[in-house]
């Protein structure tokens, strides 16, 4: 059937906003309105009739309202099929009526979960049951009922009613029941995450069972080329607010993710300058300005069409640095309106507003493989400078010792193989993703020299430990004078040794920092 005639709904909400004017409309449709709790009480001080559920299944809300809607009165009305003969004979033997819409949304239990030290008792109250059961057998007969979860649903319903002189139709009740079952599906995939996470986390284990189940945001154009499909999932928009420009596509986003996680790592004035996930210049210094400008002079070549993300508001002085060259996307926690006025003169420029921090925002790392998913913990290190072991005879001298930081919190942010280069607070040097260390050490030495930056008395990052000596040479050669790694390879000795012959300091973190 296409067009069916609502007669009577359920409302039962936790989230009110628009409830009471949804009701009012739907009352002036003839609608036959029936309620529990808070919403019936809602919806008669509004004036609106409404009939309470026990006056629907003739029997009373009990243990605290815990149950209320899960009774046959409810649940054959909304799964009793109308034109199936046994179904309407045994539903009139048994005075049951049936029942075309149910407007509910679900208690809070993710807005519970997401305080701090909620106790388990008070998220286990916040489990809904007759709520997702109702919107269950609503959705399965979508064929002739109508199941509506979220407000954002009311004004179309309405428009809707109006046009079909209060009728629903069948491509919006199957539409509404995708979505119902989408959003039943993810809460009890939250609800059972949190039941389960936490203790074997804790444990230092993975989960047994791990879903992933969140709500399409936005469509993009396409994904990483031309020929692939993509679209956000989640709440990236609460993180970050596009301003101005062009859609923002697949890259950049991966992009504005890559740069906002490195400027984080940072509290000084810092700007990260992002190509293809890289970071290919990285500055702090007392003014955001210079640090754009250090950021810049380590890879100019790559900074054109990359992504620029500052840690501090944009100021305008920064802000006619950047104008100075194409700049795909620009993020800052702010734009003042000088800032806007001028950048938005480019209309092809996106400019971002970073809303919130994104570092500690991420539970776990996923990534898709044949038959399933990769899940790993962020790298996420706290205190890994507390435990810096010296292992060469000679120790950083008070200078070293802040670039060789800065390196390291840069190396963890670029690709393996991974060697940073750093003087002073700002990038000379960044070698990423080749092959070998080797490798990567001589790119990074390379981008020096051609960019004129001077690499004599420079600290080096590497990313995991020097398999060799040959890759601390390297770096020695250039004019590296103190090295930071992870250390922990059989060769350690051999390449303590080397650093020794060249009166290299050379400090071990005890933890890698691979970037895949």
């Amino acid at each position: 059937m296409d067009l069916v005639k609502i007669r009577r709904a359920i409302i039962s909400v936790s989230d009110k906003s628009g409830v009471v004017e949804f009701a009012k409309k739907l009352a002036g449709f003839g609608v036959e309105i029936i309620s529990t709790g808070g919403t019936l009480s809602a919806l008669h001080e509004a004036g609106i009739p409404a009939k309470s559920i026990s006056e629907v299944t003739n029997f009373p809300e009990i243990l605290d309202g815990r149950v209320k809607t899960l009774h046959p009165a409810v649940h054959a009305g909304l799964l009793g099929i109308t034109e199936n003969p046994a179904h309407e004979k045994q539903m009139r033997e048994l005075n049951l009526q049936p029942i075309e819409m149910v407007v509910v949304n679900l208690y809070p239990f993710e807005k519970t979960i997401a305080q701090d030290n909620t106790p388990l008792d008070e998220a286990v109250e916040q489990i809904d049951i007759g709520g997702p059961s109702m919107i269950r057998s609503c959705a399965k007969n979508f064929r002739e009922k109508t199941v509506v979860i979220d407000p954002s649903q009311y004004a179309g319903v309405i428009s809707e009613l109006e046009r079909t002189g209060g009728s629903i139709s069948a491509g919006t009740r199957f539409a509404f029941a995708k979505k119902a079952f989408a959003r039943t599906a993810q809460y009890d995939s939250v609800i059972a995450a949190y039941l389960t996470d936490g203790q074997e986390t804790a444990a230092g284990k993975m989960p047994q069972q791990f879903s992933v189940n969140v709500a399409k945001s936005e469509e993009l154009r396409y994904g990483e080329n031309p020929h692939q499909h993509a679209a956000i999932y989640g709440e990236f928009d609460s993180f970050f607010e596009k301003l101005h420009g062009k859609e923002l596509s697949f890259n950049n986003i991966a992009d504005i993710q890559a740069a906002a996680e490195l400027a984080e790592e940072f509290s000084e004035p810092t700007c990260v300058i992002v190509k293809h996930s890289n970071p290919c210049g990285v500055g702090s210094a007392k003014s955001l300005a210079e640090a754009y400008r250090n950021a810049f002079a380590t890879d100019p070549k790559s900074a054109f069409g990359g992504i620029v993300c500052v840690n501090r508001p944009l100021d305008i002085d920064t802000a006619k640095q950047i104008d100075a060259i194409f700049t795909e996307v620009v993020v800052a926690p702010d734009f003042p309106a000088d800032v806007l006025e001028l950048l938005k003169k480019k209309k092809d420029r996106r400019l971002v507003r970073q809303r919130k921090t994104v570092s500690g925002s991420q539970k776990w790392n996923v990534r898709s493989i044949a038959g399933g998913y990769l899940v790993q913990s962020p790298d996420r290190v706290t205190d890994e400078f507390a435990h810096l072991k010296v292992v060469t005879k000679r120790k950083p001298t008070e200078a070293e010792m802040p670039s060789l930081k800065f390196a390291w919190r840069v190396a963890k942010h670029v690709k393996s193989n991974a060697i940073v280069y750093a003087q002073a607070g700002r990038t000379v040097g960044i070698g990423a993703g080749q092959m070998s260390r080797f490798d990567s050490s001589r790119v990074a030495a390379q981008k020096a020299k051609e960019f004129n930056l001077p690499l004599e008395g420079a600290a080096v990052a590497s990313d995991a430990f020097f398999p060799f000596a040959d890759g601390l040479l390297e770096a020695v050669n250039v004019g590296a004078t103190a090295v930071i790694q992870p250390g922990g390879s059989v060769r350690d000795e051999e390449v303590i040794r080397a650093a020794d012959e060249h009166n290299v300091a050379m400090v071990f973190t005890g933890i890698r920092h691979f970037k895949h």
